[in-house]
């Protein structure tokens, strides 16, 4: 018998994975956007330093966009998981599921702060060369 509490963390585990792959793809359109301010920002200034600039910030976004792809990678993983698992055991969750969902909480905060910071180290960077 499935009882409302296994229901609702089973239920809660699927929102909160589907909220994050949501922001997940926001992150994306956003380093994407970022992404063509910074050819901007590299075609109207070729001096050395900001060229460089130009390339350490391509190299991050397009790091933070690997980075993306395989939180949700993993995201998904562990939603299928949780699906399968659900429906196997009567709704019923193990321990260790809520110990992955926990560190993959954890992944998608700390790469949130990584891409919140890189997003406002990269306008200050724009601001000077624009």
């Amino acid at each position: 018998m499935i009882t409302a509490q296994t229901t609702t963390i089973a239920t809660k585990l699927t929102n909160e994975h589907n909220d994050w792959l949501r922001s997940l793809d926001f992150y994306t359109d956003e380093l994407n956007i970022l992404k063509s301010r910074l050819t901007e920002v590299a075609g109207k200034n070729t001096s050395h330093e900001a060229s460089e600039g130009a390339e350490l910030y391509e190299n991050r976004f397009d790091i933070q966009k690997k980075n993306i792809y395989d939180l949700s990678h993993e995201i998904r993983r562990h939603l299928a998981e949780v699906a399968v698992q659900a429906k196997e055991k009567a709704g019923h969750i193990e321990v260790r599921m809520l110990e992955k969902h926990g560190e993959l909480r954890e992944q998608y905060i700390a790469l949130e702060k990584t891409i919140h910071d890189l997003r406002h180290e990269f306008y200050r960077y724009a601001s000077k060369w624009m």
